[in-house]
């Protein structure tokens, strides 16, 4: 075979050399084009084409939501302060050129002047007529209280009228000052006309193990919750974002049940929960099928609490407190959840799972979440969640959860033992179905390791989960 081939490139010496330099310029231009491509694939990576800088911080989806509380406390907090030289925001857009009945479509790229010429981005730091605006300082240098109200804002209810009447949001607050905690909702739930929401009050207080229930309502005008909130007024009740602090004030009616003939008949007082924005868990949102839609923030996830509340002439101080509060908005026929919170060793931790409906979302691909932070932001974070729940042989009601969080640098075990538990029936909309809901107060015993830091303390925390009635 070898002499068959040697003979036949002799016998034809020119044909032979054109081949072989043909074949020779055919694999010298294909590596050539392997290594430009290369190259062009890493230039097209190279953060400084995106703006400059060095690393790219990007959404699952590719926009970052939240990026102003980003920036402000989570690269700018204690923990990575030292280690950002500098940060700036980046938004791209498609502009649209129009003149006479051309329409030219141009990929444009917006940021803040100083931010990016403080990461040297390559294409702006020459043109010294590009400015902040007036309208830049709440991107370099954001008032907290600001970034609180764009946190707990309100959201527009989607246009899916198969769901619309179990669309509601509330605010959400928790506390406790000695032997007294209470549980406050302000809800505003789904449209009432054209431009009006039913939106209602209740306080659970629960007072050496005696739980009284109170509660208001009204309808509220839907323009005037989405431009305001979370400041909101329903009834004689309301809430207020001042200097990152929210007053609450109230004054509700004993709910007509069986515990009312041992309640006093109303309530009134105000409440004061400090906030600090490092201390936030920043949005979440879940969005299934047919228009579905769940969302979750924490504004405050431990705060000083203070005020007093007075039920006929019997004052109770919450002084010297200590408050959470959250946010919940979307579409809850059907849904249920598993939720926690609690504060020890300086750290705040909440974990939590929803149960959407079937329709919306396969329950096996939604997980479980816990999170903890420290006095100067965020310490630790996992999806990685087990919670198991332990009932009561003869009543059915939990008694012991544990919940198991693991990650890269995390791993904590929280062991709920349950105190004391109130039931409420989810007979009314927007809360639509047949299962009860569990507001439980634990002793909760946590122990782990979160980036580094050791976790083992016990301390008293709250609960919520659901059982089938």
């Amino acid at each position: 075979m070898f002499n068959l081939v040697l003979r036949s490139l002799l016998s034809h010496p020119i044909r032979s050399a054109v081949l072989a330099g043909g074949f020779g310029i055919g694999v010298s231009v294909m590596a050539s084009l392997l290594g430009i491509g290369e190259v062009i694939l890493e230039q097209a990576r190279a953060p400084a084409l995106l703006g400059g800088g060095d690393i790219v911080i990007t959404g699952m989806t590719g926009k970052v939501p939240s990026a102003r509380f980003i920036l402000s406390s989570v690269l700018n907090g204690p923990s990575l302060r030292g280690r950002v030289a500098g940060a700036s925001p980046t938004l791209r857009k498609t502009l649209y050129l129009v003149r006479d009945r051309r329409v030219v479509p141009i990929r444009v790229r917006g940021g803040i002047p100083s931010m990016e010429h403080a990461i040297g981005d390559l294409e702006t730091t020459t043109i010294n007529v590009w400015r902040d605006a007036p309208t830049d300082a709440k991107w370099t240098t954001p008032d907290p209280t600001d970034l609180l109200r764009v946190l707990d804002r309100f959201h527009p209810v989607p246009k899916v009228p198969i769901r619309a009447e179990s669309w509601a949001e509330w605010l959400y607050f928790s506390g406790q000052a000695g032997q007294t905690r209470f549980y406050l909702t302000f809800l505003v739930g789904p449209k009432r006309g054209s431009d009006r929401r039913i939106a209602a009050v209740r306080l659970q207080l629960d007072r050496n193990g005696d739980v009284c229930s109170y509660s208001d309502s009204a309808e509220v005008d839907e323009v005037q919750v989405l431009a305001n909130a979370p400041d909101l007024t329903i009834g004689r009740n309301q809430v207020r974002l001042n200097d990152q602090r929210y007053v609450v004030k109230i004054d509700l009616q004993a709910n007509q049940d069986g515990e009312a003939s041992e309640c006093e008949s109303r309530i009134t007082g105000e409440i004061a929960l400090e906030a600090k924005i490092g201390r936030v868990i920043p949005p979440i949102t879940l969005k299934g099928n047919g228009g579905w839609v769940s969302g979750y923030v924490v504004p405050v996830m431990s705060g000083g609490l203070t005020g007093v509340l007075n039920t006929n002439d019997d004052l109770i101080s919450l002084d010297n407190g200590v408050g959470y509060h959250d946010h919940n908005w979307g579409y809850w026929e059907g849904v249920s959840w598993q939720w926690g919170q609690v504060h020890g060793g300086g750290l705040s931790f909440v974990y939590g799972r929803l149960q959407p409906p079937t329709d919306a979302f396969d329950p096996d691909y939604v997980p479980a979440f816990v999170a903890v932070i420290g006095p100067d932001g965020p310490v630790g974070y996992t999806t990685d969640v087990s919670i198991e729940e332990t009932d009561e042989g003869t009543t059915g009601e939990p008694r012991r959860i544990v919940v198991h969080g693991r990650g890269r640098t995390f791993d904590v075990i929280m062991e709920l033992n349950v105190e004391d538990v109130l039931v409420s029936r989810m007979h009314q909309r927007p809360f639509v179905g047949s299962l009860d809901f569990y507001q439980l107060r634990a002793e909760y015993h946590v122990t782990g390791h979160a980036n580094n830091q050791l976790i083992d303390f016990t301390s008293r925390g709250t609960a919520e989960t659901f059982r089938g009635r």
